[in-house]
């Protein structure tokens, strides 16, 4: 059961100081807390950074397909406003944006279980054709989750981005700000924010669509139901990373045979509890542990 996040891998320069940040390496690393196969898949620099990131992922246990291309470690200067939450300048032409499609992979896919992908990744025309390639190779096998969480970041998205990476996933995981953008491209500006999901839902014949509202909960639509959840009150250090772990804790939880109330109550839990600590690969108290055990 390999579980695959594949994407951006890089540093996060916060105000703080330098952490290892990429939605999908952050994904994999909170999927492996909860003890199940995962890998980052991305690309790294001839440079020290590049070194670096070996040496982080390794400190983690976290296993990694990183092959070294002719481009700069990816980067990311990080703000935070007052309530934590953080602005990127996300820097360009670096490693990330040029991951091969090897024939470990290839291999991988075949034997991939879950995937999770967003548009950063896919704003240069070689990591895009490497992630719709993998996705595509995944067997079709019932239980298969190809999850597209959408990510937008600065300007390095486009509508036919989407509407591709739509048509290759089962699962979007999207906040509210990004599904106001989605429902601008798309025409479905004139609806609120579930009517848009469930018409996403039903125009891409989708499993599920997630939908994170920040401190207004968060919600999980399917054809037949709807889940919702209110976000704990908690002290926020940073909310780095903390879509992630959502997405990461419902992904684990669903393919431990949890029902989809039972993995979006743990999510909720899991990504609280990331908002409280410091940077966006903290390790989870065994007590979120126990509940998949």
């Amino acid at each position: 059961m390999l579980v695959v996040g594949m994407g951006e891998a890089l540093w996060d320069l916060l105000p703080q100081g330098k952490k290892i940040g990429g939605a999908p390496a952050n994904f994999a690393f909170h999927v492996s807390q909860f003890g199940l196969d995962s890998c980052a898949v991305s690309a790294i620099g001839n440079d020290e950074l590049g070194d670096e990131i070996i040496q982080t992922f390794d400190e983690k246990r976290l296993h990694y397909s990183l092959p070294r291309v002719d481009f700069p470690t990816g980067t990311v200067q990080v703000s935070l406003d007052d309530e934590g939450v953080p602005c990127y300048d996300i820097k360009e032409d670096v490693a990330w944006d040029n991951i091969p499609f090897t024939d470990e992979l290839k291999k991988m896919a075949y034997r991939t279980r879950a995937v999770c992908f967003g548009t950063l990744a896919q704003r240069s025309p070689l990591s895009r054709s490497t992630i719709l390639k993998f996705v595509e190779t995944m067997p079709d096998a019932e239980g298969q989750l190809k999850i597209f969480d959408i990510n937008l970041r600065q300007n390095f998205y486009t509508k036919e981005i989407i509407d591709e990476s739509l048509k290759h996933c089962n699962i979007l995981k999207i906040n509210d700000e990004e599904l106001i953008v989605l429902g601008r491209l798309f025409g479905y500006s004139a609806i609120d924010l579930q009517e848009k999901c469930v018409a996403v839902l039903k125009q891409y014949h989708l499993k599920m669509v997630i939908l994170t509202c920040g401190t207004n909960g968060s919600y999980v639509f399917t054809s037949h139901d709807t889940s919702y959840y209110p976000t704990p009150k908690v002290k926020v250090a940073d909310t780095v990373g903390a879509g992630d772990s959502f997405t990461a804790t419902f992904c684990t939880a669903i393919l431990r045979g949890r029902s989809i109330t039972e993995a979006h109550k743990l999510a909720v839990d899991v990504s609280a509890y990331v908002c409280t600590q410091t940077g966006a690969m903290p390790i989870l108290p065994d007590v979120f542990k126990e509940r998949l055990a």
